[in-house]
């Protein structure tokens, strides 16, 4: 294998999910598409990674600060959602059963791999949570152990601030993944949330 070729599926194979079966098989669909879509693609991942950045509200990923939803006067400000990653977000907003606005911790406690409450946006929530008239936040965290561990994090620092903290119902497989949650699981579980 050549060596430009070789270096591209050793950098395709560091993106998560993908192999190095899978990103031999990318890479070779690459180099025999045409020029136009690889520079398309590769001007995509510039423009993301020179235009994205974290909302100074919610802490998700976008281009305009706030991002849609924060700026989106019929969404709830008096319920937030809490969710690990922008991609959870995504999920449970494609669904629509959610009209409140949400905040991204970016990842979750973990502390076999040392990821603590410093290393995840929790201070920022806290801080809007004082400067805003926020009534409840649903934590909406995976139900695997550091999915569980935050919730009970986040509820026992949020409850001296007197607002109503619920976590989505377990209707969400133990061990998955929010985003790979079919619309109705996702529904059911934020009908059924409960206050912790």
């Amino acid at each position: 294998m050549a060596d430009p070729i070789r270096r591209l599926v050793q950098e395709l194979a560091r993106l998560p999910g993908i192999g190095e079966k899978t990103a031999t098989r990318l890479a070779f669909h690459l180099v025999r598409g045409n020029r136009q879509q690889i520079e398309d693609l590769s001007r995509a991942l510039l423009d993301v990674t020179e235009k994205i950045r974290l909302c100074s509200v919610c802490m998700t990923m976008t281009e305009a600060d706030p991002c849609t939803c924060c700026a989106d006067p019929r969404r709830d400000p008096e319920v937030i959602c809490v969710v690990a990653s922008p991609s959870d977000l995504v999920a449970i907003d494609r669904g629509g059963h959610f009209r409140g606005r949400y905040h991204v911790l970016h990842g979750l406690l973990s502390p076999l791999e040392g990821i603590g409450p410093d290393d995840l946006r929790i201070a920022e929530l806290v801080r809007r949570l004082g400067a805003s008239e926020v009534r409840e936040v649903i934590i909406a965290t995976s139900p695997s152990v550091d999915g569980e561990a935050t919730a009970m994090y986040i509820a026992r620092t949020l409850k001296p601030l007197g607002v109503t903290v619920s976590r989505i119902a377990t209707g969400l497989p133990v061990g998955g993944e929010l985003e790979y949650s079919d619309q109705a699981t996702i529904g059911r579980a934020l009908a059924g949330r409960q206050v912790l």
